[in-house]
């Protein structure tokens, strides 16, 4: 197994100093060091609670996107039962990949494991070519995760809410279309927007504290 190269090295950097004084800001304001994020597709919303405290540089790169507004619009296209369904490269009116930023490095060693409900970092076979695609495990997929021998699927995150969107959008044909030659929705699965769920809108909600009846009116003064 090859290093990586000086040159990737030096990208990783420039990511994390890019972009990692935003992302503790916002972690500053969020009691949960964890942030959520909504996927609003159209069939249906899934919520992923993202690992920033064990996969770093990959939340840092996925949360960068979904400020951008990046993931408006993008296709999920490729489906494959009992495996993964996986997205966030292509513009869905053009099916096109759309400008990103640098790969960055690979973080399958976190500890993190390709089981179902999982969200990972999408690469070619080049162990650190990630960037904007993700995909979700629909099952457990411990043949994405690391051995000694070679890299693994960088895990970031996990469906907390919304599995059942996930296995509709699993459930749905795929076939060749466009330039797509296999798995692809044969009817578009889109991903219209992601945003960060604020902290008040994830947390318990306040529990109900019983208001005291009111004083007895005054007969003499209460309408008839």
């Amino acid at each position: 197994m090859r290093p990586p190269s000086r040159t990737l090295l030096l990208a990783a950097a420039t990511l994390l100093l890019g972009v990692l004084p935003a992302w503790h800001a916002a972690r500053a304001d969020d009691a949960n060091p964890n942030p959520q994020v909504r996927v609003t597709t159209n069939m249906g919303d899934f919520l992923i609670e993202v690992y920033a405290d064990r996969a770093p540089l990959t939340a840092t790169n996925f949360l960068r996107y979904v400020r951008e507004g990046f993931y408006t619009n993008v296709l999920i296209h490729r489906v494959v039962p009992n495996f993964v369904i996986q997205g966030g490269g292509y513009d869905a009116a053009t099916q096109k990949l759309k400008p990103t930023h640098e790969p960055i490095f690979n973080e399958s060693g976190n500890g993190l494991q390709n089981k179902r409900g999982m969200v990972g970092l999408a690469r070619s076979v080049q162990p650190h070519s990630g960037n904007s695609q993700f995909y979700v495990n629909l099952v457990d997929n411990p043949d994405l995760d690391p051995v000694p021998t070679r890299w693994g699927y960088a895990v970031f995150g996990h469906v907390i809410d919304g599995m059942d969107v996930i296995d509709r959008i699993a459930e749905t044909a795929t076939g060749a279309v466009g330039p797509f030659k296999q798995d692809s929705p044969l009817k578009p699965v889109i991903v219209e927007s992601m945003t960060i769920v604020p902290p008040a809108a994830t947390a318990a909600p306040a529990p109900v504290v019983p208001k005291a009846p009111p004083p007895a009116a005054d007969k003499a003064q209460s309408p008839k």
